[in-house]
């Protein structure tokens, strides 16, 4: 168990591999903490793995929000800084997505690679995560948890993998409200439509074919609007990084080394 302090924040982290390996950074979903990650580590042997808890989510610290795009893409370069890494891999998940999607706008030469899963350039609309925001602070992240795994996993995979499913609803019923809720405010807030074209970095654009929160539509706007980008559709819901952990493993693997 590691933590670092940058600026205001005190950020939980682990850091696995040599340090000759490449770098790459694994960044989470709303709800989410460093743990969602797990199913990816043993393919990612040849790679330094950097994961680490967003601000307001796991064990790093949650400062008053509402939160911004910016905030959270800063925290991933002061943590970067603290540890001295210079360049590294990008793969976020949908909130995780919208950081790496900053950072490619306005940190490329921080980036090798960047990995956009279950993202848009747009998540869904003010009126939405405002409602979302608004139950949360009045009930609790534990009454969208239903709803949510729902969103997250297809009808099968929720009946053949109980013990995974109730380890990521005690993982985001433990997620603090008000740091739900300011991250809520920044995917909110966040619009890269008319900037995402500026992304060089080569990028691989990951989504879920049965995704009720970032469609492949979605993940179609991101690969066309960045020159060069790669898309990989999987047949699973929002979080495809567990749900269909090998076929995900096999194309992050194979698109680093490529």
């Amino acid at each position: 168990m590691s933590f670092v302090q940058v600026n205001d924040l005190c950020i939980h982290y682990e850091l696995a591999g040599n340090p000759g390996l490449p770098v790459l950074v694994l960044s989470h979903s709303l709800g989410a903490s460093l743990d969602m990650w797990k199913p990816q580590l043993s393919a990612l042997a040849g790679f330094r793995v950097l994961r680490y808890d967003t601000r307001g989510h796991g064990q790093t610290s949650v400062p008053i929000g509402p939160y911004s795009a910016a905030d959270l893409g800063g925290d991933v370069l002061g943590l970067l800084d603290e540890l001295g890494i210079e360049q590294a891999s990008f793969c976020g998940l949908s909130m995780g997505g919208i950081i790496g999607q900053w950072l490619g706008i306005h940190a490329p030469h921080r980036l090798h690679r960047l990995i956009l899963t279950s993202t848009a350039a747009k998540i869904g609309s003010e009126e939405t995560w405002n409602a979302r925001i608004a139950a949360i602070s009045r009930d609790g992240v534990s009454s969208i948890i239903p709803v949510t795994l729902e969103r997250w996993f297809t009808a099968d995979f929720r009946a053949s993998a109980p013990e995974t499913i109730a380890d990521i609803a005690t993982v985001l019923e433990a997620t603090p409200a008000t740091g739900y809720a300011a991250c809520c405010a920044a995917i909110r807030d966040a619009d890269f439509r008319a900037s995402v074209s500026s992304i060089l970095v080569p990028t691989l654009v990951i989504s879920g074919s049965e995704d009720p929160v970032t469609p492949p539509q979605d993940g179609h706007f991101l690969a066309r609007s960045i020159a060069g980008a790669q898309y990989v559709e999987l047949p699973a819901a929002h979080l495809c990084s567990v749900e269909l952990a090998d076929d995900f493993n096999r194309a992050l693997v194979g698109f680093l080394a490529s």
